[in-house]
């Protein structure tokens, strides 16, 4: 996977009332975990990250981060986007926290994973295609992160599923997900609720009686058999 070059500055006066300054200056504050250093607080160009994301949206990406400070470059290294704040009216980007990492060392990750085609359930029964997992957490070196993974559907009928197991995985890439957790699957029909509605009412229209009452009637008919008897054979016996 390439890596993306990506200028970041040092920031050396940090908090609330100072991070809103750099983002009036159209800049976005953030924070450099990982490595033997402490955290390192940052800011980077908002029209430049912008750019970045619009290119490679929905991809897992390696930044090759350099890290300046009084306009000069101290040093560089790659990195993994960690958290995104964002605005809860606008979505806009509001706080980055990047995590670095070493290219020779697993790591753990969220990758997207995107329907491929028209279920054939959808298109011809009327069914709906329910996503359940978006994204998987793989493990895998940096260099072979998969930019998304794809999960065909153009075969799944009505009540079919795509399962963790049937998911492609390029080699050296590994997840910890149960392999029988459903990805997406195509959830039953609207014919089929409509269909199944006025059998229901016939059901209820006919009187037809649950199996459990239909047997406790028999039982109680049962019971009120040796007592009829028992109430006739007193009044023989009071006649003789």
């Amino acid at each position: 996977m390439e890596q993306i070059n990506f200028d970041v500055q040092i920031r050396k006066n940090t908090g609330s009332a100072r991070s809103r300054q750099v983002r009036r200056s159209n800049l976005i504050p953030g924070i450099v975990y990982g490595g033997n250093s402490k955290p390192t607080t940052i800011q980077a160009d908002r029209k430049a990250y912008d750019r970045i994301y619009r290119q490679h949206i929905g991809e897992s990406l390696i930044y090759h981060l350099n890290l300046v400070e009084d306009g000069k470059k101290v040093s560089d290294f790659p990195a993994i986007i960690k958290d995104i704040q964002l605005h809860p009216v606008t979505d806009e980007v509001i706080h980055i926290d990047f995590n670095r990492i070493s290219l020779d060392k697993e790591i753990e990750i969220k990758v997207k994973v995107l329907p491929k085609g028209e279920a054939v359930g959808v298109k011809r029964d009327g069914g709906t295609l329910e996503h359940l997992m978006w994204e998987l957490d793989v493990i895998c070196l940096p260099t072979n992160i998969p930019h998304h993974l794809e999960a065909d559907v153009t075969n799944l009928g009505v009540h079919d599923s795509i399962f963790v197991k049937d998911l492609a995985l390029p080699a050296g890439v590994r997840t910890k997900h149960d392999p029988e957790s459903v990805v997406i699957t195509v959830a039953g029909s609207m014919r089929e609720e409509v269909a199944a509605a006025p059998a229901e009412a016939e059901a209820a229209a006919s009187g037809s009686e649950p199996e459990v009452l239909k047997e406790k009637k028999k039982e109680e008919g049962a019971e009120a058999a040796p007592a009829a008897k028992k109430t006739e054979a007193k009044k023989d016996d009071a006649k003789k």
